[in-house]
């Protein structure tokens, strides 16, 4: 009887002892900490650092369209060696061999002016021909030749380009944002899919190592009588089903530290054991507040403007193909002909050329005005089409932030309904060791506390990720009272080009 009480004394203390793991290297981390590890190193980030960096050169090559243009051009040689037809007197045709050189230097200085649609340009330029059959060498210079071209009633591409452009590049640019922000969100996921699976590895662990000692009991119990055969069947069944749940519980931890390494770009084979991030911050967020940020900060908001400019950018557009057009086009300057470059260029003679072009279509059939009512018709459906985003937007904004808020205080009492629940499990556990309640109600306060768990956990979730996907709505940090911007490292080292 000593030996069976001595014996009984052991296993509740094995069964009350902490859980034990093996010692092995491992590395603790937050969510703060995974969540910057992928902003600065995954597939993701690198991938939204390229399309920024893409569309900042975009924006460099339209602002040089409103810069001078300098350019060298020319054709050395364009030599030619061939037989050219030449009519004669009587009708008949010859054919002359033809042995020539013509090159052709030009330096042009251009600008475009985006007000008119107007483009002046500065140029200079030589030609020498060659004539090698007569053996004739001639020079045609022009040293300063300044001309203009101004197109009327036709559409003005750079004046609507400088209305558009800069709302899209604005928009590349709180794109990149909400690319970061979105890589919290998703890292959040992974995260707690990881999480969840090691707190269920430890349930599990645990799970299975009580319900070893509690079958040793049982069988010390049914040893002695005090058991039926049927409990203690029932307990080995309890016993198999906590190691199969391990087993599967061990491969889904594996899966998913898998998944979580590969999104954030972490290589190491090194264990990694995730911190519960149960630290909720104490904070309000204001519906109107947070509408308000979103409205400066999304690039949602400046696309409602750019769809409309766009929109009235293609009636310019029809219209400036509809009705009388006009481009006129003049050259003043010098030039001369000689033998020699030195005599080429002195005293130069005037040079001057007026082209007026003009087209005005007579019949059409309509085609120009059904153009132009298409586009004012597209212009009232996008209208429409933005009012609908917009109001779409701004109650998307209310619903996270009224759920954000709301979660919160679930939070809490998901948290006391886990600490209720462990408490019952642990005082179920005495009372079967003690022989004062049944297999049945011990198996239902554990299913309670991993439930009570596994449900903590979840809230955890849903909070974390409304709260990084509150901050990708509004692009704001509400911890911080601030506007998430791009560091202005990050902003130098674009301009450098070392991105």
């Amino acid at each position: 009887m000593h030996s069976y009480s001595h014996k009984f004394t052991l296993l509740i203390l094995l069964l009350l002892s902490p859980f034990a793991t093996k010692a092995v290297a491992q590395t603790l981390w937050t969510l703060d900490d995974v969540i910057g590890m992928a902003k600065g190193q995954s597939i993701a980030s690198k991938q939204a650092e390229t399309e920024r960096e893409t569309n900042y050169w975009k924006w460099r090559t339209y602002q040089s369209n409103y810069k001078p243009q300098l350019s060298l051009y020319g054709n050395l040689p364009d030599y030619n060696r061939s037989f050219t037809q030449v009519y004669q007197p009587d009708g008949s045709i010859q054919f002359q061999p033809v042995i020539n050189n013509n090159a052709l230097a030009s330096l042009s200085l251009s600008q475009a002016i985006a007000a008119t649609g107007a483009s002046i340009f500065v140029n200079s330029q030589l030609q020498r021909f060659d004539d090698f059959n007569n053996n004739v060498t001639r020079y045609n210079s022009s040293p300063v030749l300044i001309g203009f071209s101004q197109p009327l009633f036709a559409y003005n591409t750079l004046r609507w380009d400088k209305k558009i452009e800069p709302i899209k590049y604005l928009e590349s640019r709180q794109a990149y944002i909400e690319s970061i922000e979105t890589i919290a969100i998703n890292t959040t996921g992974l995260f707690f899919d990881l999480l969840l699976a090691q707190t269920n590895l430890q349930l599990a662990e645990l799970n299975r190592e009580n319900n070893e000692n509690i079958y040793k009991i049982a069988q010390e119990r049914y040893n002695v009588g005090k058991s039926s055969t049927n409990d203690l069947l029932q307990l080995k069944m309890e016993l198999l089903k906590a190691q199969k749940a391990l087993i599967a519980a061990r491969q889904n931890e594996e899966t998913y530290s898998r998944n979580l390494k590969s999104y954030i770009g972490y290589r190491s084979n090194e264990h990694i054991v995730l911190v519960i991030p149960d630290s909720i911050p104490d904070m309000y967020i204001d519906a109107t507040v947070a509408l308000r940020e979103a409205l400066e900060n999304r690039k949602d908001a400046l696309a409602f403007r750019r769809r409309i400019l766009e929109a009235e950018s293609e009636i310019a557009k029809a219209r400036g193909e509809v009705g009388f057009k006009t481009n006129i086009n003049a050259t003043l300057g010098y030039s001369k002909a000689a033998s020699t470059i030195s005599d080429a260029y002195k005293s130069p003679q005037n040079l001057t050329t007026v082209l007026v072009e003009f087209n005005l279509p007579i019949m059409n059939w309509g085609r120009a005005k059904s153009r132009l009512e298409t586009s004012r018709a597209n212009k009232k459906l996008i209208e429409y089409t933005v009012e609908q985003d917009r109001n779409d937007f701004e109650r998307g904004i209310y619903t996270q932030v009224n759920l954000l808020n709301m979660l919160k205080e679930q939070l809490k009492l998901t948290k006391e309904a886990e600490d209720i629940a462990q408490q019952r499990y642990q005082i179920a556990k005495d009372r079967y060791i003690l022989g004062n309640l049944s297999i049945t109600d011990l198996s239902l306060a554990l299913q309670e506390k991993d439930l009570s768990k596994q449900d903590y956990i979840t809230s955890l979730r849903n909070f974390w990720t409304a709260h990084y996907t509150i901050r990708n709505l509004t692009l704001y940090d509400f911890l911080k009272n601030e506007k998430i911007t791009v560091p202005a490292s990050n902003e130098r080292a674009l301009r450098n080009g070392s991105l």
